[in-house]
């Protein structure tokens, strides 16, 4: 999985996930979300909306935003989440600390 910066809605930077992930593009992608947080970044909406089946490593890397948003006081949405990630959330019990929402739209109002 690759995350794209896709746009910036207002003060949300919404980012889409795709394909596969290997962890240098992880690093990759950390090391850009940070310098991210250091310009002021705090609202993050994922569109997995093009992601399908999720390695351990994507699982991984969904943690590990999660976590660096956290350590800036920051908040992530997942938006149009599939199945086979849902159900994925669900066995892991991830889905108790991603708020999920079927549309990015969704997702952006509630940041509001």
């Amino acid at each position: 999985m690759e995350f794209y910066y896709h746009e910036v809605y207002r003060d949300v930077l919404i980012l889409r996930a795709d394909g596969e992930i290997d962890s240098y593009k992880v690093q990759s992608f950390l090391n850009q979300l940070q310098r991210m947080l250091e310009a002021g970044a705090r609202k993050l909406v994922v569109d997995c909306s093009s992601v399908g089946y999720v390695s351990s490593v994507g699982i991984t890397a969904f943690i590990r935003v999660y976590k660096r948003m956290a350590e800036h006081d920051g908040r992530v949405k997942l938006a149009s989440v599939q199945m086979p990630l849902l159900r994925l959330l669900e066995i892991t019990k991830l889905n108790q600390i991603f708020e999920t929402y079927p549309t990015v739209d969704d997702a952006l109002r509630a940041f509001q």
